[in-house]
C-alpha cells in the first residue's frame, strides 16, 4: 500500500475521512487536506483509473486490519492429517489396535491417511493391503468416508480418510456428558 508522498501518479480520486468523495486532484492538493485534518493519504485501489485514495489514519487502518486477522486466525479449524502404518501381514489384534486408533483420531477431527508398506517380495501382491485398506474402510464406515480409494505409489498403498459430516463435532461430547451426568 503506498501512502503519502509515495502516491507518484498524475491525478487521483479522493474519498474523506467521512465517506464523501471529494472529486479527482492531483496528490499535493489531496495531501495537504489529508496534513489538514491531520490524517494520511491512502491508496486504496491502486488498478482503478484514476487511482482511488481514501483520507484515514493509516496507523489505526493497520491495527485494525492486524486485529481481524488474529480474530479470523482464533476462529480456524487446523485439520491434521494423522498417519497410521500397516503391513500387509499385519496381526488381528495390531489391526484392531490401529483401528482404534484411527477411531480416536478421526473423533478428535483430524484426517487419517492409513498406508501400506510393502517390502521386498510383498509387492507381488498388492491385492492383500488393498484388502486390509477396504476392511478398514468398510469396518469405519460408521464414523468415517474415504476420500481416497485404495492406491499404490511405490512401495506403498494408501487411503484417506475423513470423518462423516453426520457423526457429531469435535472433541466435546455433550450426549455422552449429559448420560454420564444422570
Amino acid at each position: 500500500m503506498r501512502v503519502n508522498e509515495r502516491i507518484r501518479v498524475r491525478e487521483i480520486r479522493v474519498i474523506d475521512d467521512t465517506g464523501q468523495q471529494l472529486g479527482i486532484m492531483p496528490p499535493p492538493q489531496a495531501l495537504a487536506i489529508a496534513k489538514q485534518k491531520g490524517l494520511d493519504l491512502v491508496e486504496i485501489s491502486p488498478t482503478a483509473v484514476p487511482p482511488v485514495c481514501r483520507i484515514m489514519d493509516f496507523g489505526k487502518y493497520q491495527y485494525q486490519e492486524q486485529k481481524r486477522s488474529r480474530e479470523a486466525k482464533r476462529h480456524q479449524k487446523v485439520i491434521l492429517v494423522k498417519e497410521i502404518k500397516f503391513r500387509p501381514k499385519v496381526d488381528e489384534h495390531d489391526y484392531q489396535f490401529k483401528k482404534k486408533h484411527i477411531e480416536r483420531f478421526l473423533e478428535d477431527g483430524d484426517k487419517v491417511k492409513a498406508t501400506i508398506f510393502f517390502r521386498g517380495r510383498e509387492m507381488a501382491h498388492p491385492e492383500i493391503g488393498r484388502r486390509i485398506l477396504e476392511r478398514l474402510v468398510q469396518e469405519l464406515a460408521e464414523v468415517a468416508i474415504a476420500e481416497t480409494m485404495p492406491r499404490m505409489e511405490g512401495n506403498q498403498m494408501h487411503t484417506i480418510l475423513s470423518r462423516k459430516p453426520s457423526s457429531g463435532g469435535g472433541k466435546a461430547k455433550p450426549a455422552k456428558q449429559a448420560a454420564a451426568t444422570t
